[in-house]
């Protein structure tokens, strides 16, 4: 406007022009054009993606003699989902509100759509859908899984936005729900780009929290690691430990929505900014301190911080004897949720009660081995069997300690290290001490029990009471992010993918920072909903992750196999059967199906067919 007003109001009239021209012909209506922006509505997500498509390529067109600096470009962003509408027309609401985020994401001449419109519109419309991932949009308690589209055969564009504000405002009205309509609306970038482009943002990377999120419509939280104030390394274990406990504690009170412990642990060490963590794990509340243990004593320090303001809730410092821990913990946690406002349920009550063990040694002990067993090493394994054994030994009843050994020993056996840590004389040794160390946790079970329960029942290809274990895992810890994927895992096996998805993206919010193994439940879940593309760039983002994830590889080599990437699956397989021959797992097709049970056979055969694709000999 400041370079050339009347030109750019006549630039912006023929922009309206072409978007109103193609709303109308692909069944569609224009609701609004206030300033530089368009609302319109449609019968079909299809009609608003193809709408969208031709109106970027028309003023695409139209801009050709136009120099690049002088460009108006738009923004679309497409959402398919409820809307109130007012008699006089208006439309309202959050399919309205996620339609216009999505717009903010959009790189300048670009489309993003939400996960509802990429399934709706499936094979429909000629288009190729680039994942974005999960992000979080204001005002959304939810991250939204975004997707960019393009033409087929057209390159992809960057990652960027421009995060601007709408210009117009959404009222409050009251008034006709109008369901499963498709919105699509368009914001110009800017007004002659001078440059030609928008200033890039930092994308969000698989596993890392560098975008902020919504916070939770219920109180949320986040605790730190506890610094370890004993004056000796050796002792960060219980520090550790004890940080670990109290999220555990406040993951049962279901009144609270508590970030886990793998994101949280990626604050360890580092300088912390309260606000900007707060931000980034999408929590109004942050708990930290200290943890200071000689002798026989233990002092613990903590405080609880809006993460908001940066201000001060409450802090408090608690002494006491070493076998008062427990006692400690319980007040510590008790007094968070008092300092929350939230009322213990009953169910509340006896979660968070339910200890373990009144045994402090048997308690430090297992705290060792769970420090081991959290390197994920053969020989860090070795050592967290002695210490969870010493653990049972010194309290026979310890449900956690036996659970501990069930999970280690079961992870050992499904990776072949169990030869190699000494786990008798065959692969199966292995399988036989996790199944033996489960039925001793299952006297007194944990969380760790039933996901490790649900696991083997899912091995044994009885999906369904693995699904049940699974859920138990979350009735016990309604927070708990692996639980979720516990439950994906076997949802996915018993070929209820949808279902397992949803369980995979509640797992991300509660675990911002998640290990591989998410992306590749994502990935299994894409796959059984024959989304071959999607699973593929999500398990391409699991190894990228965790370049030993053995599970994303296989299961990449079919998904590369059905996409006809012969090449990508020639390289992929040479690395692993270097890598697996050393584990005794042979690369063929009916070794890696062993460790995919699919209930569904068009699954199982549809894996099998990409392993053979692949190159993978029978």
């Amino acid at each position: 406007m400041e370079i050339d007003e009347r030109m750019t109001v006549a630039a912006l009239d023929a922009a309206r022009g072409i978007f109103k021209a193609e709303i109308e012909s692909n069944h569609g209506r224009v609701i609004n054009m206030a300033g530089d922006s368009v609302l319109a509505v449609f019968d079909t997500a299809a009609g608003a993606v193809t709408a969208a498509l031709a109106a970027q390529r028309e003023l695409e067109q139209s801009s050709l003699d136009v120099p690049a600096e002088r460009r108006m470009r738009f923004r679309i962003g497409v959402h398919l989902g409820d809307v109130i509408e007012k008699p006089d027309g208006d439309l309202y609401g959050d399919g309205v509100n996620i339609a216009a985020r999505l717009q903010a994401l959009a790189e300048p001449g670009g489309i993003i759509v939400s996960e509802a419109v990429r399934g709706a519109v499936k094979s429909r419309v000629a288009a190729a859908f680039d994942d974005r991932g999960m992000q979080a949009v204001k005002n959304i308690a939810d991250p939204i899984r975004a997707f960019s589209v393009r033409l087929e055969g057209a390159p992809q564009l960057p990652a960027r936005a421009a995060a601007r504000p709408m210009r117009w405002l959404l009222r409050p009205a009251g008034l006709v729900s109008a369901a499963g309509v498709a919105l699509l609306i368009v914001v110009a970038t800017a007004v002659w780009l001078r440059s030609g482009t928008a200033p890039p943002i930092a994308a969000t990377s698989p596993g890392t929290a560098t975008a902020a999120l919504s916070a939770p419509g219920k109180p949320s939280i986040a605790v730190l690691p506890f610094d370890n104030m004993s004056g000796d390394a050796a002792q960060a274990y219980f520090a550790d430990g004890i940080t670990e406990d109290l999220i555990t504690d406040l993951s049962k009170v279901s009144g609270l929505f508590v970030i886990a412990r793998n994101s949280t642990f990626a604050y360890k060490g580092k300088s912390r900014d309260i606000r900007e963590i707060g931000k980034a794990l999408g929590v109004r509340y942050v708990l930290e301190g200290s943890v200071q243990k000689s002798g026989t004593n233990v002092r613990v320090n903590a405080q609880l911080i809006d993460a908001a303001s940066g201000g001060h809730v409450w802090a408090d410092r608690y002494d006491g004897e070493l076998k008062n821990i427990f006692g400690l913990q319980d007040t510590v946690t008790r007094n968070v949720v008092k300092a929350l406002a939230v009322e213990l349920t009953k169910d509340d009550k006896a979660r968070v009660a339910s200890g373990g063990t009144a045994n402090v040694r048997a308690y430090d002990v297992f705290l060792k081995g769970w420090e081991h067993y959290l390197r994920q090493t053969p020989e860090e394994f070795r050592a967290a069997i002695v210490d969870f054994k010493k653990a049972a030994e010194l309290d026979p009843n310890y449900g956690r300690a036996y659970a501990a050994l069930a999970a280690t020993y079961w992870e050992s056996y499904t990776r072949y290290w169990g030869l190699a840590m000494g786990i008798g004389q065959h692969v199966h040794d292995a399988q036989y001490e996790a199944e033996q160390s489960l039925v001793k946790a299952m006297r007194n079970p944990t969380p760790l029990a039933h996901k490790v329960a649900s696991a083997m029942l899912v091995q044994a290809q009885q999906q369904q009471e693995a699904i049940v274990e699974a859920k138990l895992a979350i009735a016990a810890d309604p927070n708990d992010a692996d639980g979720y994927i516990a439950l994906a895992r076997a949802l996915s096996f018993a070929g209820r993918s949808g279902e397992a998805l949803e369980a995979v993206d509640r797992a991300m919010r509660l675990n911002p920072h998640y290990p591989s193994e998410y992306e590749y439940q994502r990935g299994l879940a894409q796959f059984g909903l024959n989304r071959i593309q999607d699973a593929t760039a999500s398990l391409e983002r699991a190894v990228a992750l965790n370049h030993e994830d053995y599970w994303s590889q296989r299961l990449l080599l079919s998904t590369y196999g059905l996409l006809g990437r012969r090449d990508d699956a020639t390289r992929l397989a040479s690395a692993l059967t270097t890598t697996l021959k050393d584990y005794r797992d042979p690369l063929s097709v009916r070794a890696v199906a062993f460790w995919y049970p699919f209930a569904n056979p068009d699954d199982a055969k549809r894996f099998a067919d990409g392993l053979r694709k692949a190159g993978i000999p029978e």
